[in-house]
């Protein structure tokens, strides 16, 4: 996994935990719920990324 695709999923991880903070504290489950899709899109990519590195080793 390069450094950029670690930044790029951390950044996209944070979006969504902030997303998620926000709709709870507004009470916006639309939001709450994008956050939290946002986040498992982030984890889907970074599993990827750590299955590509494994294959290459």
């Amino acid at each position: 996994m390069s450094t950029g695709d670690k930044i790029e999923n951390t950044g996209e991880k944070l979006k969504g935990a902030a997303k998620e903070t926000a709709g709870r504290a507004v009470g916006n489950e639309r939001l709450t719920a994008e956050g939290k899709a946002d986040q498992a899109k982030a984890d889907i990519k970074q599993a990827g990324e750590h299955a590509k590195d494994a294959l290459k080793h």
